[in-house]
C-alpha cells in the first residue's frame, strides 16, 4: 500500500530535501508541497494525502489552529511536525491540537521515513530525548497505587475516570512514542491486549486518539505510579 505524503515548510532547501528523501522510498508517495500552515488546508483539499509533514519551527497561534482544523477533517489526517525548537512547549501544543508525531530538523533520513510508516499506522512519534526529558520532568508526578486502582485526579476540572494500575503503565509506555509491539514486549503481554488498554484509556480521558492521551496526561501531570 502506497503512502500519500503532503510536505509542507516555507524553507524551500529543507522541504527539498525531505521530497528527495521520501521519494526514493518505495511505498511512499509524494502528492504536493506548501510553504506554510496557510496554505496546509487547501493543499490538503486538492491532493488528499494520508499523511501531512509540516514545519513549525516557531508555532503561532494560526499554526496550531491550522492543525486542529486539519486533524479534524474526515477521514482523519495524519500530521508529523517536523521543527528545530525541543522545547517541551512547542511539542505539546502541537500534539494537543492534533499532531499525531513531531521529529526534531536534523532527523535522520530512514527516521523520517520510519515516523512516516508509524504515523500512517497511527502510533505516536516523540523524539527519544525530548521524550526521556519529559519523562522525568517535574511536571510528572508519581504515587503508588492502592489496592489496584490508581486514582488520576484532573487538574483541568474535566470529568476524568481512574485509570487502573495496567493502564497507568500502557499509558506511561504511549508517552515514550513506543509503539503497541513495544509495549507489549515491555509489559508482557499481548498486542491484542495493548490495543484493549489503549481504548479504555481514550475513552475515560476523552481523547480521540493515542497521542492526544499521552500528550495531555503529561502535560496536566495525570501519570501516577
Amino acid at each position: 500500500m502506497t503512502i500519500r505524503v503532503a510536505v509542507v515548510d516555507d524553507h524551500p532547501l529543507s522541504r527539498r530535501r525531505v521530497i528527495e528523501v521520501l521519494q526514493a522510498t518505495q511505498d511512499i508517495e509524494v502528492v504536493g508541497e506548501g510553504l506554510n500552515s496557510a496554505d496546509a488546508a487547501d493543499l490538503v483539499e486538492q491532493v488528499l494525502p494520508d499523511v501531512l509533514i509540516m514545519e513549525l519551527s516557531a508555532p503561532k497561534r494560526t499554526d496550531l489552529e491550522a492543525i486542529q482544523r486539519l486533524h479534524a477533517l474526515s477521514p482523519p489526517l495524519k500530521i508529523l511536525i517536523l521543527s528545530v525548537n525541543e522545547e517541551e512547549t512547542s511539542f505539546f501544543d502541537a500534539m494537543i491540537q492534533g499532531a499525531q508525531g513531531y521529529l526534531i530538523k536534523m532527523v535522520d533520513p530512514d527516521e523520517l521515513v520510519h515516523a512516516v510508516h508509524r504515523v500512517h499506522a497511527g502510533e505516536a512519534v516523540v523524539p527519544g530525548d525530548l521524550a526521556l526529558r519529559i519523562f522525568f520532568s517535574d511536571r510528572l508526578h508519581f504515587r503508588p497505587p492502592t489496592t489496584g486502582m490508581s486514582r488520576i485526579e484532573p487538574l483541568t476540572g474535566r470529568e476524568i475516570e481512574p485509570l487502573t494500575a495496567r493502564e497507568e503503565e500502557v499509558l506511561r509506555e504511549l508517552s515514550t512514542g513506543a509503539t503497541n509491539k513495544d509495549i507489549a514486549k515491555h509489559l508482557y503481554i499481548s498486542v491484542n491486549t495493548v490495543r484493549f488498554h489503549v481504548r479504555h484509556i481514550l475513552d475515560k480521558l476523552h481523547m480521540s486518539n493515542r497521542v492526544e492521551a499521552a500528550a495531555y496526561a503529561i502535560k496536566e501531570g495525570l501519570i501516577h505510579k
